[in-house]
């Protein structure tokens, strides 16, 4: 079995305790260099999308079980637009504390509003989508990877029916007694949404893993798309390692050091990547050791460049390459 971790994260931020594991992994390994990328990015690559514009609001409707069909969607995620004089700074849903009944209540109002034209899905609280009533595609980023910084509504990219169902939504959640209330907790108002990877289910999608394993249904849509057998992301490798087959090659996204990241939650990364080392990377490399993994791959497409790490057991007994701190990668 080939298991291949994508860790967006990894190297940014401070580690604070060692991490034994994945410092010992990483020194031993063979490593290979590509150009520096989001997870965005390294999906888009990796799944082989070529040049179109990334379909993110199509594949997480496919991830999240639903079907896209052949219409246009696009992600169209909950967030707070603040006004700083001359310029709006987006904070993206992570940073808002969204309550499911909260968002659930937001999008049934949206879709209500815009049917039959446009319909609004609601994946989970800070993750939702918009079918568009025309064609679409622009190359705006997701709010994590752009949280905190200044955003321009007027884009050129968002003109035409995209821009009119922002403008109109953006009205309705002004409006709407779920943001009242917000407000008069002094909690943020769920004032807009961010509009980001429209366009239809990819015709053609390569998947070189046969199973795909992930909390975010942008991933699971890739992987359905491709006919990989998809899974949500068990909590620990452990179980993982129980239902994954014997062979093939297997992705797992570990995607859990981003949102602390993009917030500026030191303590909660800090938390966050001893977690990861102890349900993912210490069982990781005793399965490595005891031959259950025959090889074992560890992707940080968000480092100083794109990096990948390979292992095979025999790499483990490489002693004189010894293990540094995982700030110093970074």
């Amino acid at each position: 079995m080939h298991c291949e971790l994508v860790v967006p994260g990894l190297f940014a931020g401070e580690a604070g305790a060692p991490l034994p594991a994945i410092e010992l992994l990483l020194a031993r390994a063979r490593g290979s260099s590509a150009e520096r990328c989001t997870l965005r990015g390294w999906l888009h690559e990796t799944f082989g999308l070529g040049e179109a514009p990334h379909p993110a609001g199509a594949l997480t409707v496919l991830g999240a079980g639903g079907d896209p069909g052949d219409a246009c969607w696009t992600r169209a995620d909950p967030a707070h637009l603040r006004v700083m004089r001359d310029r709006l700074v987006l904070v993206p849903g992570h940073a808002l504390a969204i309550r499911d009944d909260e968002a659930a209540a937001l999008c049934e109002a949206l879709d209500r509003h815009f049917a039959p034209h446009s319909r609004f899905r609601r994946i989970d609280a800070v993750r939702w989508c918009a079918q568009l009533a025309e064609d679409a595609s622009y190359e705006t980023d997701c709010p994590l990877d752009i949280a905190g910084r200044d955003v321009d509504l007027a884009r050129p990219a968002q003109r035409g029916a995209a821009h009119r169902l922002l403008n109109e939504a953006q009205m309705l959640l002004h409006d709407h007694p779920v943001n009242a209330a917000r407000e008069a907790r002094g909690e943020p108002a769920i004032n807009s949404i961010w509009l980001w990877g429209a366009g239809r289910r990819p015709r053609e999608v390569s998947a070189r893993w046969q199973s795909v394993s992930a909390d975010e249904p942008l991933a699971l849509g890739l992987g359905r798309a491709g006919g990989a057998r998809t899974l949500a992301l068990p909590a620990s490798a452990r179980d993982w390692l129980e239902q994954a087959p014997p062979q093939g090659r297997h992705l797992v996204v570990l995607d859990a050091l981003r949102a602390p990241l993009a917030l500026g939650e030191a303590a909660e990364h800090r938390e966050a990547l001893a977690r990861l080392e102890r349900d993912w990377f210490a069982p990781l490399l005793a399965a490595l050791r005891a031959g259950r993994i025959g090889m074992l791959s560890v992707h940080v497409p968000d480092g100083p460049d794109c990096m990948c790490y390979e292992a095979i057991r025999g790499d483990l007994r490489r002693f004189w390459r010894r293990p540094r701190r995982l700030q110093a990668y970074g």
